[in-house]
């Protein structure tokens, strides 16, 4: 019980972080970038050159549509308001769902060879975790999701140790 109600005190934190971050920055406009992907796609990303056998190589970041900031993760197509947080976290919102954002990083983070550690997922109508890992610098990926209730989500993705 403890533990939902730290989880949901972190999301409201950075939701409110975000909230006035973009206040402060003249509200939802966004840095002119290449056109987006289509609904449910990410940005094309360079392919690695050398796969691990063990772990999959992550590709070199690049400048996601709408963030204005270099990620190696993927990012929907029509993220915007993003915020590049330090220490390879990241935040930005996007007008999928909560169950479509959430099909999006199952998909996007298993096609990578990622495997989500369901016992870590906690998913309610209006916010979801869900954790991976697999990643070559052997921390889990974090992708933390919450309905803002005006037709946009905020997305938190980063590693951590877990």
């Amino acid at each position: 019980m403890i533990r939902t109600h730290r989880f949901l005190l972190a999301l409201s934190i950075l939701v409110l972080a975000s909230l006035a971050c973009q206040a402060l920055t003249g509200g939802g406009s966004a840095p002119e970038a290449a056109a987006p992907a289509p609904a449910g796609q990410s940005q094309a990303e360079p392919e690695p050159t050398q796969p691990s056998a063990q772990q999959p190589e992550e590709p070199a970041p690049a400048v996601s549509a709408g963030l204005g900031f270099e990620t190696e993760f993927p990012v929907p197509g029509d993220a915007s308001n993003g915020f590049d947080l330090g220490d390879g976290m990241i935040s930005f919102q996007t007008g999928m769902s909560i169950d479509e954002a959430l099909a999006f990083y199952r998909a996007e983070f298993s096609a990578k060879g990622y495997t989500e550690r369901e016992i870590l997922t906690s998913v309610t109508d209006s916010v979801f975790s869900i954790v991976f890992d697999g990643h070559a610098n052997g921390k889990a990926i974090v992708v933390q999701a919450v309905d803002l209730g005006n037709g946009s989500v905020n997305i938190t993705i980063r590693f951590e140790d877990v």
